[in-house]
């Protein structure tokens, strides 16, 4: 890295002298399979996280989110993602044909635990699979299919301290400027204002959902 830090860790050795070691029930909550409990979760929660990374390790984290439940159980094993449409870029998409292994991290709002799930994915774009998986009366494209390798609960500890879903500690965000001003400092397209951006996004954001 180009910042000059001070101090390091370098091995895992190290790196324990000072995390220390997991306790038992840190290790023994990881299962490989989908419980009652991970699928009560599942089905309850509108947003995911995903994550992924390119033969080379390029990493990348998408959301995902639909109504609660977008996300289909298929057995103790398997889960399904649809990919509704986007930007088109396909960075999450790209990633999994050269290297499976993904990363997921779902939520529900006002629950402060988060369920992980790491294992191995495939695109499918199976047309029954992707009937069954339609929203707003559209099925999408493609789906995400993931073979469960380690499923378990995340502490609430992060939530707490971030006060996430807790909206008295919430600040004001009137003064951050909009996508349309970002987009335009950072891209400057031609003939564009920051209110002609705002509304095309607005209208890509009511009429691109499904």
């Amino acid at each position: 890295m180009r910042y000059p830090f001070a101090s390091t860790i370098q091995s895992e050795e190290a790196l324990r002298a000072i995390l220390g070691l997991p306790g038992a029930r840190a290790l023994e909550k990881e299962k490989s399979q989908l419980d009652k409990h991970f699928r009560l979760f599942l089905s309850r929660s509108p947003f995911a996280l995903i994550s992924t990374s390119n033969r080379t390790g390029k990493c990348d984290v998408s959301p995902r989110g639909d109504g609660p439940g977008f996300v289909k159980v298929l057995d103790e094993r398997t889960l399904v993602i649809p990919d509704r449409p986007g930007n088109r870029r396909g960075d999450t998409l790209s990633n999994i044909l050269e290297n499976p292994q993904v990363g997921l991290l779902f939520m529900i709002p006002q629950i402060e635990e988060s369920l992980r799930v790491n294992g191995k994915a495939m695109i499918v774009n199976d047309r029954s699979l992707l009937e069954s998986l339609a929203a707003q009366g559209k099925p999408p494209q493609l789906a995400i299919a993931v073979e469960t390798e380690e499923v378990y609960f995340q502490c609430a500890k992060a939530f707490r301290r971030s006060g996430l879903w807790n909206h008295e500690e919430w600040e004001d965000q009137a003064d951050f400027p909009t996508l349309g001003q970002i987009l335009l400092d950072q891209v400057n397209p031609p003939n564009a204002t920051q209110q002609s951006i705002d509304c095309e996004l607005e209208e890509a954001y009511r009429s691109s959902l499904y």
